[in-house]
């Protein structure tokens, strides 16, 4: 199994980057992984913490339509270039935190997608440039109010409320091209997306060079590398799971915001 990569907090508040173990215990490290953190004597048991987001990105830089079948769905072409958009920090929440379906919106969709995380930092860098600063790989729901993408004609609110980027459970190093992307709906054994990463349009070491030609980007930073087709609709109550071979699997529910 691959080293899996957390981040946590302890019973005391205090956060911490660490490696999970087989046995769920934690292993400490003493600073973010991707800044050359290392192992320390401090072990943490499972019971005394509580699984956070993996990172905490300054910004989430995210690729719309990078699946042509997606694009086809969304009745638009493939775009020529990524099509790029940007998630606050703020909608970021952990694996079995609860997605909150706000009141200006009546149709709410699942959209599972992988998510870079980024080592160092990358500007005006080349593809090849680019696969060295990638530090390691996780699960994303880029969850979309889609009515209200189609009526402002821009997505940034659609795609900002808070906790509209379930991010996890953990970060791996290595990921296999074959691996396939799926979506899963209240406990059904039938995935409602499901596709490889390799189908994507623009490969992830394209867009993260793409992306540095126009902002810097900073260790801990997030790319979400876009859906495949079979985006919908989720309602109240509902359990949304997204899995990505060679990483696990990426829980949460839907509940009314208050």
């Amino acid at each position: 199994m691959a080293q899996r990569y957390v981040r946590v907090q302890a019973t005391d508040g205090q956060v911490y980057y660490g490696l999970l173990q087989v046995d769920r215990q934690v292993r400490v490290l003493d600073a973010p992984p991707w800044l050359k953190g290392q192992p320390t004597e401090v072990e943490l048991v499972a019971g005394d913490y509580q699984l956070l987001a993996p990172c905490s990105p300054s910004k989430i830089v995210a690729v719309g339509k990078n699946y042509a079948n997606h694009a086809a769905e969304m009745g638009t072409p493939v775009p020529a270039e990524p099509l790029l958009f940007l998630k606050p920090s703020t909608t970021i929440i952990p694996a079995n935190a609860a997605i909150q379906y706000p009141s200006q919106s009546e149709r709410v969709d699942y959209e599972g997608e992988l998510a870079l995380v980024m080592g160092d930092r990358c500007a005006n860098c080349s593809p090849e440039q680019a696969h060295t600063k990638i530090w390691g790989y996780t699960i994303a729901n880029d969850v979309t109010a889609r009515d209200l993408q189609r009526k402002d004609g821009q997505w940034t609110r659609a795609k900002g409320f808070d906790t509209f980027c379930p991010l996890g459970p953990w970060i791996v190093r290595e990921l296999s091209p074959g691996a396939r992307v799926q979506t899963f709906l209240n406990e059904g054994e039938t995935p409602v997306q499901s596709a490889p990463i390799s189908d994507m349009v623009f490969s992830p070491d394209v867009l993260v060079a793409y992306i540095s030609q126009v902002m810097t980007l900073l260790p801990g930073d997030v790319i979400l590398t876009g859906t495949p087709e079979g985006v919908g609709a989720m309602q109240v109550g509902d359990r949304v799971r997204v899995a990505i071979e060679g990483i696990g699997h990426l829980d949460n529910y839907v509940m009314a915001r208050e």
